[in-house]
């Protein structure tokens, strides 16, 4: 009722939801990647996971968060780790064949 009062009021509203739904949809994303990325889980595992995130997605993207959240960020670490040394190396070995030297 507020926001007819105020239309700036209504237009800050949708766009409050706008991105609280995007988010919510990377959020999803990064959820799935990780379920299928995660080395320490069985495919049964996944499954379910998998499985309830569809089924009841909002309380499962919220379970997930809670149960392997901290997985999740060692995950990304590892993943990084290992981007950043591939990076190293390549550097390495292009400095190394430079014909510049």
């Amino acid at each position: 009722m507020l926001a007819y009062d105020y239309p700036i009021l209504g237009f800050f509203w949708t766009f409050l939801y706008f991105f609280i739904f995007v988010i919510w949809i990377m959020l999803l994303f990064r959820i799935f990647v990780d379920i299928f990325q995660s080395h320490d889980m069985g495919g049964f595992a996944k499954a379910v996971w998998f499985i309830f995130v569809v089924i009841l997605p909002f309380l499962g993207v919220f379970v997930y968060l809670i149960a392997r959240g901290p997985k999740m960020t060692q995950h990304a670490m590892e993943r990084a780790a290992a981007q950043d040394a591939a990076a190293q190396e390549y550097i390495r070995q292009a400095v190394a064949n430079d014909p510049n030297k």
